[in-house]
């Protein structure tokens, strides 16, 4: 028996613990994992009904299953959509959110400060089935509304950017794709759907890589897609059927573990980000320092009005460019080099050579990455001890 329109009255926390379950005759606690790949019907009348879609059922695991149905359940009702596709990594998520409703002749529009994976599907994978592609500064709304084409199809984004922390106006630039007959398209992975709701706020699509808070805890991979149920339907159903980028029903159960605590930690995270940002803002070898949380950050009204906390991640740079941030990170005991985020564990990583490394030095100073830019992933341990380990890492930059 489901348990969604009872998890649906309830606020995110309780929603984040129920949403979804389904269970069997057994009455397990736990959501069970349906470790399987197919299914078997009772005649080939119904399995002819099943696949006219005249019978309600599962088929096979590519295309839905009993445990990747509660996962996409649970964050649709955590979301606020009405439907969702969930993928086997976060980029095929945003691969397929792009790719799927377009052809041959379109246009998208999209922010220059992207994750390095993004980037490349915009600037080089859409360009190969002639689609064309606009990159803007994102922070400017000028330039959406002067990228914006008869043939504009598009627009996506990151907010908070990866990994300068820029606050993008979502409600502004979905009234500007909207007006030229655009959709917009959310990346919403830095923020995370405790902080902020896309839908809400104007967007079409959002889309998440579910390896970061969702899971949280550096087990597995995986993401998602939310939207109407009309663009599921027509876009992202069958391109996924067809193509195969599928969540594994186990990564799922992970994933739907993860779910359970996501609030906990990410109210956790934030709180200790905060505190570190506040200790390292003023220390006289970092020479600037961005998190969404503080007055001083360059779109500080605009997070108050859009985001409901700050960020589980703060931008800094080191005096002294990449030897300096070098010297930092490898003296850090704690927190350790990943370019992975949002763990239970505080991570860091040097992006100008690991997740934005194939861009131009002035592609990355142009975005704000320079040689002595961390980004710092604030898991769960002490602020205090954080702080402390940065302090003595700083020291020998």
């Amino acid at each position: 028996m489901s348990e969604s329109r009872f998890a649906a009255r309830y606020r995110p926390e309780t929603r984040l613990v129920h949403g979804g379950t389904l269970r069997s005759q057994f009455g397990e606690t736990s959501e069970a994992l349906f470790l399987t790949q197919g299914y078997v019907y009772d005649s080939a009348e119904q399995c002819e009904a099943r696949f006219k879609g005249e019978d309600p059922g599962f088929i096979y695991s590519r295309y839905s299953n009993p445990t990747i149905a509660m996962f996409e359940r649970r964050m649709i009702e955590l979301e606020g959509a009405e439907a969702a596709r969930s993928t086997a990594t976060g980029m095929a998520a945003v691969t397929t959110a792009i790719l799927a409703p377009l052809r041959a002749g379109d246009h998208v529009v999209a922010s220059k400060a992207l994750f390095g994976s993004c980037l490349y599907v915009v600037q080089e994978l859409l360009p190969r089935y002639g689609i064309e592609t606009t990159l803007v500064d994102g922070l400017d709304l000028d330039q959406w509304r002067r990228a914006l084409r008869p043939n504009t199809k598009s627009f996506f984004l990151e907010s908070p950017t990866n990994p300068t922390l820029d606050v993008l106006d979502i409600p502004a630039i979905a009234e500007i794709a909207h007006k030229g007959g655009a959709r917009l398209i959310v990346d919403n992975v830095f923020a995370t759907p405790i902080w902020q709701s896309p839908l809400s706020l104007g967007a079409d699509v959002v889309v998440y890589s579910a390896t970061k808070h969702i899971d949280g805890q550096g087990r597995c991979l995986g993401g998602i897609i939310l939207s109407s149920e009309a663009f599921i339907a027509e876009h992202i159903h069958n391109f996924m059927r067809q193509t195969g980028p599928s969540l594994s029903p186990f990564n799922a159960w992970a994933l739907l573990k993860g779910l359970e605590t996501l609030g906990v930690r990410v109210r956790a995270q934030t709180e200790t980000a905060a505190k570190v940002a506040d200790a390292l803002a003023s220390h006289p070898k970092i020479s600037r320092l961005i998190y969404p949380g503080r007055a001083d950050h360059p779109q500080a009204a605009l997070v108050r009005k859009q985001l409901r906390g700050g960020s589980t991640l703060i931008g800094f740079e080191v005096k002294g460019g990449k030897a300096a941030a070098f010297r930092c990170l490898n003296a850090l005991q704690i927190a350790r080099i990943s370019n992975n985020l949002g763990d239970a564990k505080s991570l860091v990583t040097h992006p100008a050579t690991t997740t934005h490394q194939r861009l131009t030095p002035e592609a990355r100073a142009e975005l704000g990455i320079s040689e002595g830019f961390i980004r710092f992933s604030a898991g769960l341990e002490h602020a205090d001890d954080l702080i402390e380990d940065f302090a003595q890492a700083l020291e020998k930059a």
